[in-house]
């Protein structure tokens, strides 16, 4: 599926929710982004909620369309994704230290799967930290462990 496609797909979808948005662009990369500026803040929802289901929905159209490959991408609105891993980032770097100055695991609060890789991303090229996901479902977060 090619970047305009999603685009117009996107913005056929928040037309037909009835909304309003200022503008939509795709940047291809690693990992597609569609980011998406309004005003309107109904869009994100309550914690983002509405952004959640919002790329849940997407993607799962994407993806009975185009195959699963397809489905590898993110919408953002305003930026609040893109805000909530950064705060995910500081966070690792905190536990990070804590694992180096104390020589022990530090276990990190239960987070998405795109979270964890975010926090395995990070640390990949650590010589110092090693990272590993622990626990099932809703419960899975990432260990911190000096080497």
């Amino acid at each position: 599926m090619s970047g305009d496609d999603l685009k117009d797909l996107v913005a056929k979808i928040i037309d037909m929710l009835g909304l309003t948005v200022d503008t939509i662009e795709v940047s291809v990369g690693h990992r597609t982004i569609v980011a998406i500026t309004s005003v309107d803040t109904t869009l994100l929802g309550p914690a983002g909620e509405h952004l959640r289901a919002l790329n849940t929905i997407v993607r799962r159209m994407v993806e009975q369309k185009y195959g699963e490959e397809a489905s590898n991408f993110l919408i953002d609105v305003n930026g609040h994704h893109e805000a909530q891993m950064e705060v995910v980032r500081t966070t690792a770097r905190m536990f990070a230290q804590r694992a180096r100055l104390f020589k022990r695991e530090v276990e990190m609060d239960p987070m998405s799967a795109y979270e964890r890789l975010i926090v395995h991303e990070l640390f990949a090229e650590d010589s110092q930290i090693e990272t590993r996901s622990e626990g099932e479902g809703k419960f899975r977060h990432i260990v911190l462990k000096p080497r």
